[in-house]
């Protein structure tokens, strides 16, 4: 029988009251709160934090306070990674990103989703859809991506755009929902 924390990171309905959960979420806030806490010149600090708080990181990643995430353990982040001011991530699946990535402030990433049926959201299971986003991509400000995107590599996302949907290699989306605007010449 799978545990809860199983079930949530294959994304099944699972029971987000379950203490297993709540403890890593707790844990997941403290390691936050360290990170958002440490002086600015305090790198080796936050590169240490970020390194606990995260399944997998790169080398060369850096990540501007204030930063949130529900448990930390589900994200993954490549070499050259930059997250700027007020990003969150809701990692209840996995987030996986790739290489020279870069985001702007306020970017969102949500895996956290709900039933879309009344009935069983009403019974307070949730579950989750993982994210993956490619190599050599850029998000602007304020963007949200939402549960079970995939992003391919050398994309931009225009500021503000929810994307809903996957994002093929070498394009440029924005708006809301977010569209193709033109590819990118290589």
């Amino acid at each position: 029988m799978k545990t809860e924390k199983e079930k949530m990171i294959s994304g099944e309905l699972y029971d987000g009251a379950d203490p297993q959960l709540m403890n890593d979420r707790v844990n997941a806030r403290r390691l936050a709160r360290l990170f958002n806490e440490s002086l600015e010149t305090e790198l080796d600090i936050r590169k240490e934090i970020i390194k606990e708080l995260f399944g997998t990181t790169g080398e060369n990643y850096h990540l501007e306070a204030p930063f949130r995430c529900d448990y930390g353990y589900n994200i993954h982040i490549g070499e050259n990674f930059y997250a700027n001011f007020d990003c969150v991530f809701l990692d209840v699946c996995e987030i996986h990103i790739g290489s020279n990535v870069f985001l702007a402030p306020g970017v969102h990433i949500y895996t956290a989703t709900h039933p879309i049926k009344a009935a069983e959201r009403n019974t307070n299971l949730e579950y989750g859809k993982p994210v993956k986003i490619g190599d050599s991509v850029w998000i602007g400000g304020r963007s949200i991506i939402n549960p079970g995107v995939t992003i391919g590599n050398n994309v931009v996302v225009a500021s503000g755009s929810v994307v809903t949907k996957d994002v093929p290699d070498n394009v440029i989306v924005g708006g809301n929902p977010a569209r193709i605007i033109r590819e990118i010449e290589q």
